[in-house]
Parts: structure tokens; C-alpha cells; sequence
């Protein structure tokens, strides 16, 4: 998989300040579409549904329960960058979530403590991802598809297809049950985390390390750029950031389950891909995953409380996918066209 170049598809103000005001309208949609279609779907649901939707409840719900999705997309949004696909985003969070209780329960292991060594794993699982992929050259997809695998067979060892449960400390519990202002603990998480990823990625080298290693791996090499190191700390970041999700959902959940937590990785990959096509339209970015996990929550929120069927979520999810895909698609050719 190769990252979508960013090829500067975002309108310039040199370039909006030649344009009237409609010209300036058509120009900003491409960029600015799902952040419109986002903002329209909310005013949408809100007219149709006054009762229901607009309700800081509703608000409430959809943080606590897609803050995970968000999480897990800003996890597979850093390989993505660096032009690879970790896919242990969604089969890390089911060891470690079970890992993240199983150590308090059966081992008796301080709730901080646990958290570290999760947190640890998760690195050191995105380490040897990176290594199968920079050293043995093993296609991303291929290696964390087989990494993933092993470790959702490890899932269902250790818990021999029963769910882990015990009582667990309340200190465990608020790391993802405290409220502050109303509004859930994990969406302050998301925001922090958001803030710190797009500075590292917009205005550090590292960010543009990254993005020039997704755009030509060779010319990044020539360069001067050590992609293997840079490739080998965003699958590092990724599996940290998995570990984290996994964590969060034991507090949530407070059971552990081998059969939970694949659900979450279609989500976060959609998430990802539709942050390409958005606020940096041809290449994956921070905010724009972030409007894409938003667009995947008011939409799922919305028409499940129109009642919506079980099948409604995945649908959308699958939908949404092939055409944040297709939309990428059509960005990149049209940039090879405009360069040739």
C-alpha cells in the first residue's frame, strides 16, 4: 500500500483571493465536503429527531462509545502516512483488553501496573510489526493480517472462549467511567491525543519524514531520510495507541471476551481513509480522521434511532468505505494527471 501524496490539493489563499465568491465555494468543497456533509447531517437529524438527537444524552453516548473508533483511527492513521496498514488494530484490542483484566484478576497485579505492561505489549507488538515489514519485507498487509491473527489466537487461548470477569479497583473503572463537565473522561483523551499528533505531524520533521516516506519511499531514502527507523516508530505509535483503546475498553466493558473487539476494525480503517479525502484532501491527516470517525457517529446515531435494523451499522460502515476509497482514488489520478 503507498500513501496518497498530498500534492498541496487544498486551495492556497494566494489562489482563494483570485476568486469571487461562488468560485471560492466550488473550490473549498472537495476539501471542506465532509466537514459540510458532517454539519448537515446533525442539523438533519436534529429537525427530524428534536426529542432524541439533539440532546446532550445523545451527545453523550456517541463520545463515550465511538472515542474507542477514534482512538483505533488515529492509530491506523500513522502507518498510513508512512504508506503502510497495520490491521492489528483490530485484533490488538481484543488480547489487550482481556490482558488489561486478566492481570488484575488472576494475577493479582496493581491496576497501574497492569495498564504499564499492556501499554508496553502493545508497543512491542507494533515493534515487530515494523520489523516484518522494514526488515523481512513482508507486505504491511500480509505481515500485521498474520501478526493480528496470532494474537486473536492467543485471545482465545487464554481465555479458553470464557469471559474474564472479577471485581476490579475503582481507580481501574475511572479511567474511562469519570465525567468532567458533563461530558465523558475518554473524549477529553481523544482531544489531547488529536492536539499532540497533529503538531507532531504538520509541524515537526518527523511529520514530514513520514509524509515524504508515504509519498516515495526511494526518493525519501535518498534523502537522507532512515525510513526504516521512521516506518518502525509509527508501527510502534500504532500498537501504543491500540494498547491504550484496549485498556479503555476493559474499563468500560469490565468483563473480557475474545469475541469482542473485531467489530471495531472496520470502523477505525473507514475512519482513517476518510480522513485522506478531507481538510487535507489526498493524504491521510488528523483532523480529517477525525471528521471522518464524526460523519460514521452522527450517521449510526442518527438512523438507528430512526430504528434502524442491527445490520444498519455494518452497512454503513462498508458503504462508507468503498467510497472514502474511491474518492482517494479519484484524488490521486487526478493529481498524476495534472503533474503529467
Amino acid at each position: 500500500m503507498q500513501s496518497i501524496e498530498s500534492n498541496a490539493l487544498e486551495p492556497t489563499r494566494s489562489e482563494l483571493s483570485k476568486l469571487t465568491l461562488g468560485q471560492k465555494l466550488l473550490r473549498l468543497l472537495p476539501t471542506y465536503g465532509l466537514v459540510i456533509l458532517t454539519l448537515a447531517l446533525i442539523v438533519l437529524f436534529s429537525i427530524l429527531l428534536p426529542k432524541t438527537f439533539p440532546t446532550i444524552l445523545n451527545v453523550r453516548a456517541i463520545l463515550a462509545d465511538k472515542s474507542i473508533i477514534a482512538l483505533l483511527s488515529l492509530a491506523a492513521m500513522v502507518p498510513m502516512a508512512a504508506g503502510r496498514i497495520d490491521l492489528t488494530v483490530g485484533y490488538g484490542i481484543v488480547i489487550w483488553h482481556i490482558l488489561a483484566i486478566s492481570l488484575q484478576t488472576l494475577f493479582g497485579v496493581p491496576w497501574p501496573l497492569a495498564v504499564i505492561i499492556v501499554l508496553a505489549l502493545g508497543a512491542l507488538v507494533g515493534f515487530l510489526n515494523g520489523m516484518l515489514v522494514e526488515v523481512a519485507r513482508i507486505d504491511s498487509f500480509i505481515a500485521t493480517l498474520g501478526t493480528g491473527t496470532i494474537l486473536y489466537a492467543i485471545a482465545l487461548w487464554h481465555t479458553g472462549g470464557r469471559q474474564m470477569v472479577g471485581i476490579l479497583p475503582e481507580g481501574f473503572y475511572a479511567i474511562n467511567g469519570t465525567f468532567i463537565l458533563g461530558l465523558p473522561i475518554t473524549a477529553y483523551y481523544i482531544l489531547a491525543i488529536t492536539l499532540v499528533m497533529w503538531l507532531i505531524l504538520e509541524y515537526t520533521p518527523i511529520g514530514r519524514y513520514l509524509y515524504a516516506i508515504g509519498a516515495n519511499p526511494r526518493a525519501a531514502e535518498l534523502n537522507g531520510i532512515p525510513t526504516r527507523k521512521f516506518v518502525v516508530g509509527a508501527f510502534v505509535t500504532s500498537g501504543l495507541l491500540t494498547a491504550l483503546a484496549g485498556v479503555l475498553l476493559a474499563s468500560k466493558l469490565r468483563i473480557g471476551q475474545a469475541s469482542v473487539g473485531l467489530e471495531f476494525l472496520l470502523p477505525a480503517l473507514v475512519g482513517a481513509f476518510l480522513g485522506s479525502t478531507t481538510i487535507k484532501p489526498g493524504r491521510v491527516n488528523v483532523w480529517g480522521t477525525i471528521v471522518g470517525v464524526a460523519i460514521l457517529a452522527v450517521g449510526i446515531s442518527g438512523i438507528q434511532q430512526f430504528g434502524g435494523s442491527f445490520w444498519v451499522e455494518p452497512m454503513f460502515n462498508g458503504v462508507t468505505l468503498l467510497v472514502a476509497i474511491g474518492i482517494a482514488g479519484y484524488a490521486q489520478r487526478k493529481k498524476g494527471a495534472t503533474k503529467t
